[in-house]
């Protein structure tokens, strides 16, 4: 909602009112907390929070009216009190300021002074409100009530005796996760906030109660006794495990990261973040986090200088250029690590370059593409469509965005091979094998619900980016949307995908399925865990077996350290200035927060020394700013198109899905994610008649045998899953060896 300065003309659709002697203008059936906000004049309140509901059971907000020279009889909640021409507010008087003294008083009756041992202190809402409207001696004798904790999960801590039931923690899980697993039990004085169920919070995005309780009822469980506020500095950063590109500030001392927290932009996050953005900077500080430049010496790991690290990659560079050479980049590399790297494979006369390290099907030259529609837009579309895609745990952000157009009138379809659980009601759902995928969305019924929508858009995720027939999958979302008038949006499959795209990381050679079927003599693995962080795992630990393999690596883990020849240890984004593109090609750039550990260096240091020691033009830079203008004006790179894969063989077509904390090293090994209840043990789950058909029970142990190897897993029986298919989650050791395709399941 918007306030204006008077104009000699009243806007249409508003109303003028006067705040404290400022006359405004306000759009009709707002709010007087919204229009004093806009024009900056302060009205104090706990339960009122501009994304969600009005509420107006805190009473903090009361204020005095007028209307046509008469006085309001009583006080009025500036919250869920609307505009009225001639409106007279008066936020500031004796009487205003008499009923928020009294609400202040009656609110901290309860409220246990134990601010010096709050986590909240120094950051409190009802601190900072108490020191302007409270009293400073109480006259409440009685004792105060005390609430049970209850245990909500690893990572929000609770102190519900703080709480003051001003509903905002309930009225988020309502209506922005969805969930619904808080509320409030019992009457009167007697009111208390918890789960219904004594359950742990499930929603992906649970974190955000802390950052709505105005108290210190709800906590950062991971944060809790680590630092006091004012002892931290905040450096803006983004988001690096999905492409949303969450803004964020991290929170730092002594260039340890803490805590992370949202920054607001409503083009992207709004004022959220999810989960696994929040808890992830626990994985900085993993044990085998790689600290020290490491060389392989007769089979043995030797820590050597960073001068004899950069000696030996480039001995091994040197003696293997060419079509000989492979480079293989996280798709979460920054685009300044990103261009780099396409200067040094150019430099080493090597075309063999891709971040596409997840994709099966690449036989349509396809590359990560900006959303046809803005992100911020979605949430107004009138039609929306999911393809391939578990969307809650790919990109919670974006789920919530529909979930929200969902609630405005959208109607949603989906098309998977997995009735995955939304908190959006959906309009229609096709839930078929992935190889029918493509014949489903060429449903006459859909296309025209769709094409009859005022706005249309169609959202194409991992199942079908990541899948063997990807390039059919993607013609047929293609061809949907130019029918129905659709805006196309391709998840890019990697935190920074459309960057590293427009960065050149792409081959003029061979692609990465393709350096992994006709394996290389040398790799430059960038960013990469190869046990886990690769489609086609097993085939390509076994291309690198063979290989001279230089590491530009977070980890020195056990899959690193069994298959490189020299580890060269880089900072993670939190700890390096760098920008990422997101999924509306929105370029944003991150500060250096934490400090790297031991030895490690930001990656644009290492590939500028590398490159000197190499003798290759275009590392002359001394600096980022350098980098980043000899970088300026990159030519474009057009991938040619490699061979499709087959799908031949029998068994059951694979659903492979990225467990939501599974997705890259440093989620893997944030402790607290990996104690959250969405972070399920890895299993095969298949439909109740092919379970039957196998003379396999629920529960039971199963060999999964795929083209890559063979996995040992427990069955889930789920009739969730589409009949003649197999759903895993990636990100497993125990799920690696199964790679897209199909698979035969038998017993033990």
């Amino acid at each position: 909602m918007s306030a204006q300065p008077v104009d000699p003309k009243v806007p249409p659709d508003h109303v003028t009112i006067e705040i404290d002697g400022r006359v405004l203008y306000a759009p009709k059936g707002s709010m007087i907390i919204q229009a004093a906000d806009k024009a900056g004049i302060p009205i104090p309140r706990f339960c009122y929070h501009d994304k969600l509901s009005i509420a107006a059971n805190c009473r903090m907000c009361l204020v005095d009216t007028e209307i046509g020279g008469r006085g309001a009889p009583k006080p009025s909640p500036a919250c869920a009190t609307p505009v009225g021409d001639g409106l007279k507010v008066f936020t500031r008087n004796e009487k205003a300021l008499k009923y928020q003294r009294s609400v202040m008083e009656f609110l901290l009756i309860n409220h246990p002074l134990d601010c010096p041992i709050c986590d909240q202190g120094g950051e409190c809402e009802l601190q900072d409100v108490s020191l302007g409207y409270g009293r400073s001696v109480s006259r409440f004798n009685e004792r105060k009530r005390t609430v049970p904790d209850e245990d909500i999960g690893p990572l929000v801590a609770t102190e519900m005796t703080r709480c003051i039931q001003c509903t905002r923690c309930v009225r988020f899980t309502a209506e922005i996760a969805g969930t619904y697993e808080l509320g409030g039990m019992y009457r009167g004085e007697n009111l208390q906030i918890g789960t219904y169920d004594g359950q742990p919070l499930t929603t992906e995005l649970s974190g955000n109660v802390v950052d709505v309780c105005p108290v210190g009822a709800l906590t950062n469980k991971v944060f809790q006794f680590r630092a006091r506020p004012w002892e931290l500095q905040a450096y803006p950063s983004l988001g690096y495990h999905d492409p949303m590109g969450s803004n964020l500030f991290v929170h730092v001392r002594r260039g340890e990261v803490l805590r992370t927290v949202p920054r607001d932009n409503e083009a992207v996050n709004e004022c959220w973040l999810s989960d696994r953005d929040r808890y992830s900077h626990q994985g900085l500080y993993a044990q085998d986090r790689a600290v020290k430049p490491l060389q392989k010496v007769d089979g043995e790991w030797k820590e050597v200088s960073w001068a004899e690290g950069l000696a030996a990659a480039a001995q091994i560079l040197k003696a293997h250029q060419g079509d000989d050479l492979g480079v293989l980049v996280h798709p979460a590399t920054s685009n300044e690590e990103g261009g780099l790297l396409a200067r040094l494979a150019a430099g080493l006369d090597s075309g063999n370059l891709d971040h596409r390290i997840l994709s099966c099907d690449l036989s349509d030259g396809a590359v990560a593409q900006p959303f046809a529609l803005p992100l911020a837009d979605i949430e107004k579309a009138g039609a929306i469509v999911v393809f391939g895609s578990n969307l809650r745990h790919e990109l919670p952000l974006l789920h919530q965005r529909i979930r929200k157009a969902n609630r405005n009138g959208a109607q949603v379809h989906v098309v998977n091979p997995v009735d995955f659980e939304f908190t959006f009601a959906t309009t229609g759902k096709y839930i078929v094998p992935p190889s029918q995928l493509a014949d489903a969305l060429d449903n006459a019924e859909l296309r025209d619900a769709v094409k009859g929508a005022s706005s249309a858009v169609v959202i194409v995720g991992a199942i079908a980016e990541n899948h063997p027939q990807a390039s059919a999958l993607r013609k047929a979302a293609a061809d949907f949307a130019a029918a129905t008038g659709a805006a196309l949006c391709r998840i890019p499959q990697g935190a920074n995908a459309v960057g590293l795209t427009r960065a050149g990381v792409l081959p003029t050679g061979s692609d990465a399925a393709e350096m992994v079927s006709r394996p290389r003599a040398a790799y430059v693995i960038y960013g990469i865990e190869p046990g886990l962080d690769f489609a086609h795992g097993f085939a390509t630990q076994k291309a690198l077996a063979a290989a001279k393999v230089v590491a530009f690596s977070h980890f020195a883990c056990a899959s690193t350290r069994r298959l490189a020849d020299v580890i060269l240890p880089i900072g993670a984004l939190p700890e390096i200035e760098a920008t990422l593109t997101n999924l509306d090609g929105r370029e944003q750039r991150a500060q250096a927060g934490g400090k790297p550990p031991g030895e490690a260096r930001e990656g644009w240091k290492v590939l500028r020394a590398l490159g000197g020691a190499l003798e290759l033009p275009g590392f002359e830079f001394t600096d980022l700013a350098g980098a980043r203008a000899s970088l300026a004006g990159a030519a474009t790179v057009t991938p040619r198109a490699s061979a499709a894969p087959s799908l031949a063989g029998e068994g059951l077509e694979v659903v492979t899905t990225a467990a939501i904390y599974r997705t890259d090293g440093f989620v893997r090994r944030a402790s607290a994610l990996q104690s959250h209840p969405l972070n399920a043990a890895p299993a095969v789950s298949l439909h109740p008649d092919d379970a039957k058909a196998a003379g396999l029970a629920d529960g039971q142990v199963v060999k999964v045998q795929a083209s890559d190897g063979t996995a040992t897993l427990p069955v889930v029986i789920n009739d969730r899953v589409a009949p003649g298919s197999v759903w895993i989650e990636s990100g497993h050791g125990a799920t690696a060896p199964i790679g897209a395709g199909r698979v035969k399941v038998v017993a033990a």
